[in-house]
């Protein structure tokens, strides 16, 4: 089991066996949060269950949450193409306690499905916890049998979530996979943690404090839990891919892109094939879910998205519009996780055919 769709459908599975409820992701354009372009996070969809605005039927969940990361701080548009992981858009999957269980089931949970259903290698993996937090680091080395050297502290705002200002916040542990030593880079919290080799592929946050302003923090009655697993980051752990563009989603796309300009995708233009397939993903879930070009806000981002695959299309010496002619691709590759690309796949196409 490494196919994006399979990892996705047993991710589902196994917290649904778990008495989670199982929701279908929210749209790109958040319904209840004005501050957002876009929704970046699968907790997102949450906000104000975690808050306490908004009661829902079910004190835990699971989803598989498209993302998009272009506009504001979260800007990685540049990136695109030139990196192993940089996305405009992406998958996020994420457990969520409201409330229900903590840190001992976060933890028990993330370590059952990483070893046992997806059978990724124990004595590669390791994690951080917060500084301070010696309940998680003892939870680590319970349940996963890590040595003290396999649980890395770290004291800065990497592992310490907050929404802003004020709100819900609390420590968090990341879960990190060793590369090889093939990759450049030092474990988390060295000098040369920005490599390649350990690689962080799910976050689990503790939400145990409410922010109420600088300095002043107080216990969550009711502390809750919010996970995010970018799918393809794992994906590409469980196909030894040491890039994203690699996995087998992303390959299909890169593909039709190569057979489109009859450009070998693994040359010397290799970064625009890659941009192509990335900003095509962003341009049409954004599409399906309401978005149009425009020279202002959303849709300006959109625009800018559609353009720089556009121009790199033209680099691969597309002499016509090629972007209209990817969607059914992608639409097989996505289309039954995410029903509303079938449904809005006309509209992507003539929008992209406009444009």
């Amino acid at each position: 089991m490494s196919s994006v769709n399979e990892i996705r459908t047993a991710f589902l599975e196994f917290f649904a066996q778990r008495g989670h409820e199982i929701l279908p992701s929210s749209p790109l354009v958040p319904r209840n949060d004005p501050t957002l372009m876009f929704t970046n996070a699968g907790m997102v969809q949450f906000k104000n269950v975690f808050t306490g605005i908004e009661k829902r039927p079910y004190s835990r969940a699971a989803t598989a949450q498209k993302c998009v990361r272009a506009g504001g701080k979260h800007n990685d548009l540049d990136n695109v193409g030139y990196t192993a992981r940089h996305h405009t858009f992406f998958e996020m999957l994420g457990n969520f306690s409201f409330g229900d269980y903590f840190k001992a089931d976060a933890i028990e949970f993330a370590w059952t499905l990483i070893t046992e259903v997806l059978g990724l290698t124990k004595d590669r993996l390791l994690v951080t916890v917060y500084h301070d937090d010696d309940e998680a680091f003892d939870l680590w080395k319970k349940i996963a049998g890590f040595s003290d050297s396999k649980i890395i502290r770290i004291s800065t705002s990497d592992n310490f979530w907050s929404m802003g200002d004020t709100g819900p916040c609390g420590p968090c542990s990341e879960i990190f996979f060793d590369q090889g030593e093939k990759l450049f880079g030092g474990p988390p919290g060295s000098a040369d943690q920005d490599g390649d080799r350990y690689l962080e592929f799910w976050n689990l946050v503790f939400m145990q404090y409410e922010q109420l302003g600088p300095g002043e923090r107080v216990a969550l009655p009711r502390p809750s839990i919010d996970t995010g697993m970018g799918i393809e980051r794992i994906a590409a752990l469980l196909q030894g891919a040491t890039s994203n563009y690699d996995i087998d989603l992303m390959r299909a796309l890169i593909l039709a892109v190569a057979a489109a300009t009859s450009v070998d995708p693994d040359g010397p233009q290799k970064a625009s094939h890659r941009v192509i397939a990335d900003h095509l993903r962003a341009s049409a879930f954004l599409v399906a879910d309401g978005v149009l070009p425009s020279n202002e806000g959303r849709g300006y981002v959109l625009r800018r998205i559609m353009r720089r695959a556009m121009r790199h299309a033209q680099l691969l010496g597309a002499k016509e519009p090629l972007m209209w002619r990817l969607v059914l691709v992608l639409v097989r590759e996505m289309g039954t996780a995410y029903p509303e690309l079938v449904r809005a796949e006309a509209l992507i196409v003539e929008t992209l055919r406009l444009e």
